[in-house]
C-alpha cells in the first residue's frame, strides 16, 4: 500500500462527521475538567494548608462514581446517549459556575467546595458511561479500532494542555476565578457541540431490549467471572493497587509550593508531565507494538511506576521531578495497554461488557481513592514519606502478585492470548450469558 493510502487509513475515523464533532466536544470538556482540577487543588491547599484536604478532593469525586455506576450504566442503555452527553457537559458548566460563585465569597473553609466536587463526581459518573457507550455508534465497525486510537490520543492531548493552561491562567490572574470562568465557557462550547452529534451506525451484534431490568445477579456477574479467571484478576488488581498506593498526583500542590518552591505555573507543569509520558509511550507502542511476554512486561512496567514514584518523592529539583513524572506516566501507559488487552482477549465475547464494567468501576475510580489515601498518609507521616512509602508499597505488591498469580507471571505475547481457549469460561464460572433471562 502506498504512503498516501496508509495516511488515509490512519485517519479513517475522521471521515465520519459525528466522530469529529464528538472528539471536539470531548477534547473541550476534558481540558476544562483538567483546568478545574489544577485550580481546585491549589485553592483548597491555600485555604487549609493540610495535605489531608487534598485527599478529600479525590474522595469527594470518588464516592459518586462507585455508588452510581450501575445507575449511570442503566441510564446510558435507556436514554439517547447524545442527550446524556449534552446534559453532562452542561452539568460540568454549572459545577464550574458554582466554584466561581464560591470563590467570589472568599471562603475560609473548603466544605462547600467539596459539595460541588461531589456534584462534579455525579456528572462524571454519567458522562463516563455515556461517552464509552456512544463511541461504537459514531463509526462503522471496520473503523472502530482507528477511532479508539484517536480517542485515546485526543484524551491525552487534553490532559496535557488543560493543566498547563489552567496553571498559567491561575498564576496570571492570581487566583482561581479566571480558571473557573474559562472552564465554564469551554464546557458550554462542548455542550453546544454535542447537540450536533448524530449517531449513524449500529453494532452488528443482536440488540437487547433497551430498558432491561437490573438484578443483583446481573450486576455482579462480571465480578464473578473476573474472580474465576486468575489472569484477568491478577492484571486488574495489580494495576488497582499500584494506583492506590502510588497516588502522588494528589500531593502535587504540596510539592509545588513547599518542596520545589514553584507556583501555580509549576503545578500545571507537574500535572501535565505524566500525560506527556503516557502520550509519548502510546505513540511509540502504536508504531512498535509489544512483542515479548506480556506478563513479565506488565510486572516490570508497574515496577517502573513504583521506582519513578520514589524518585519523584525524594526529588528537590523541578527538572528531576518533571522527568520522573514523565517516566512514571510512560510506565503507567505500558501497564494500561497490556492490562486492557489481556482483559479483552482473555474474556469471552458474551462477558466482555460486564467484565469491562467492573474494570471501569475499580480502575476508573481508584485514581481518586488513591488521592485520598495519599492525603491521609501525608497527614500522618509527612508528604515525602507518604510518596516514598507508596512507591515502596507498589514494589511489594508486585512481588506478592508475581507469587499469587503465576498465570500472570507466565502470560505470553499479547497476540497469542485468544478467547477460544476460554470459550467455556462463562459456563464454568456458573455465569449466564448476557441474553439469558434471570
Amino acid at each position: 500500500m502506498s504512503a498516501p493510502s496508509d495516511a488515509r487509513a490512519g485517519r479513517a475515523a475522521f471521515n465520519h462527521p459525528a466522530f469529529v464533532i464528538f472528539e471536539i466536544a470531548r477534547f473541550l470538556i476534558v481540558a476544562a475538567v483538567e483546568m478545574q482540577a489544577v485550580a481546585v487543588g491549589w485553592q483548597v491547599y491555600e485555604i487549609t494548608h493540610r495535605p489531608l484536604d487534598l485527599g478529600y478532593v479525590g474522595l469527594a469525586q470518588f464516592l459518586p462514581g462507585i455508588l452510581l455506576f450501575p445507575l449511570s450504566g442503566h441510564a446510558s442503555d435507556r436514554f439517547p446517549r447524545r442527550h446524556l452527553l449534552s446534559a453532562c457537559y452542561g452539568g460540568y458548566a454549572v459545577c464550574f459556575g458554582l466554584l466561581l460563585a464560591l470563590t467570589r465569597l472568599r471562603l475560609h473553609s473548603a466544605e462547600l467546595i467539596y459539595v460541588v466536587l461531589v456534584l462534579t463526581g455525579v456528572v462524571r459518573s454519567f458522562n463516563g458511561t455515556a461517552s464509552r457507550s456512544i463511541l461504537p455508534l459514531l463509526v462503522p465497525e471496520k473503523d472502530f479500532p482507528n477511532a479508539v486510537a484517536w480517542n485515546a490520543t485526543i484524551f491525552q492531548a487534553a490532559t496535557i494542555l488543560g493543566p498547563s493552561f489552567g496553571g498559567l491562567v491561575y498564576a496570571a490572574a492570581h487566583g482561581p476565578a479566571a480558571v473557573y470562568v474559562i472552564a465554564a465557557l469551554i464546557a458550554l462550547g462542548a455542550t453546544i457541540s454535542s447537540f450536533r452529534i448524530r449517531p449513524q451506525f449500529q453494532p452488528s451484534l443482536p440488540q437487547l431490549p433497551p430498558a432491561r431490568t437490573m438484578t443483583m445477579k446481573s450486576v455482579f456477574a462480571g465480578l464473578h467471572f473476573i474472580w474465576s479467571r486468575k489472569l484477568i484478576l491478577g492484571a486488574i488488581s495489580l494495576d488497582l493497587f499500584a494506583v492506590l498506593l502510588g497516588g502522588a498526583v494528589a500531593l502535587l500542590p504540596v510539592y509545588a509550593g513547599e518542596i520545589l518552591h514553584t507556583g501555580p505555573w509549576g503545578l500545571g507543569l507537574l500535572r501535565t508531565a505524566p500525560g506527556v509520558g503516557a502520550a509519548l509511550m502510546a505513540i511509540l507502542l502504536a508504531h512498535r507494538p509489544l512483542r515479548g511476554r506480556s506478563g513479565p512486561t506488565l510486572l516490570w512496567a508497574v515496577a517502573g511506576f513504583g521506582i519513578f514514584t520514589i524518585i519523584f518523592g525524594l526529588s528537590r529539583s523541578l527538572t528531576l521531578s518533571l522527568v520522573a513524572l514523565v517516566l512514571l506516566g510512560a510506565s503507567d501507559m505500558v501497564s494500561v495497554i497490556i492490562r486492557a488487552t489481556l482483559t479483552q482477549l482473555a474474556t469471552p465475547d458474551e462477558m466482555r461488557g460486564r467484565v469491562n464494567a467492573v474494570d471501569m468501576i475499580f480502575i476508573g475510580t481508584s485514581n481518586e481513592f488513591g488521592q485520598f489515601e495519599s492525603g491521609v498518609t501525608a497527614q500522618w507521616f509527612g508528604t515525602v514519606p507518604a510518596v516514598v512509602l507508596g512507591g515502596v508499597g507498589t514494589l511489594m505488591v508486585i512481588a506478592l502478585w508475581a507469587w499469587l498469580f503465576p498465570e500472570l507471571r507466565h502470560a505470553g505475547p499479547l497476540h497469542e492470548i485468544a478467547t477460544p481457549e476460554f470459550g467455556g469460561a462463562a459456563a464454568a464460572a456458573g455465569i449466564e450469558s448476557v441474553g439469558s433471562s434471570d
